[in-house]
């Protein structure tokens, strides 16, 4: 099993920044790849994807802790793929993400981790886009 990490500054308050990114419904405005995510009740998360070319759904977990901040996530399958974000405030109106992908998933780790840093960007600059809007 291989961990790939990343973080950066985003420029939002912790707490908003939070609020935002433990919406399932949210997912799929910063995961390119994704097509929907539905809550399914306790920690499931029904998700819709174009991965490589092909559909694929399934189901998902998401464990959401409102005391540290942190989202753990994984799905069942081959890659045996989970991760965690956590934030951490960076001042008053920022915020620092770290976000850690775990996967045995055979592939090139220089294409998982610019993936992995894309998605950071990508999540960044959406969650300062949409926060005027109510998750």
């Amino acid at each position: 099993m291989t961990d790939y990490r990343h973080s950066a500054t985003v420029e939002l308050p912790a707490d908003e920044l939070f609020a935002y990114l433990r919406e399932p419904r949210n997912l799929p405005h910063y995961f390119s790849q994704m097509q929907a995510a539905r809550p399914e009740g306790g920690d499931t998360v029904h998700v819709e994807a174009e991965v490589h070319g092909r559909h694929v759904e399934g189901d998902a977990w998401l464990k959401v802790d409102e005391g540290t901040r942190t989202l753990s996530w994984g799905a069942e399958g081959p890659d045996d793929y989970h991760g965690t974000l956590s934030i951490d405030e960076a001042g008053p109106t920022a915020s620092r993400v770290e976000v850690t992908l775990s996967s045995v998933r055979e592939g090139s780790g220089d294409e998982i981790q610019r993936g992995l840093e894309e998605t950071v960007a990508a999540l960044a600059h959406t969650a300062v886009a949409d926060s005027s809007v109510d998750p």
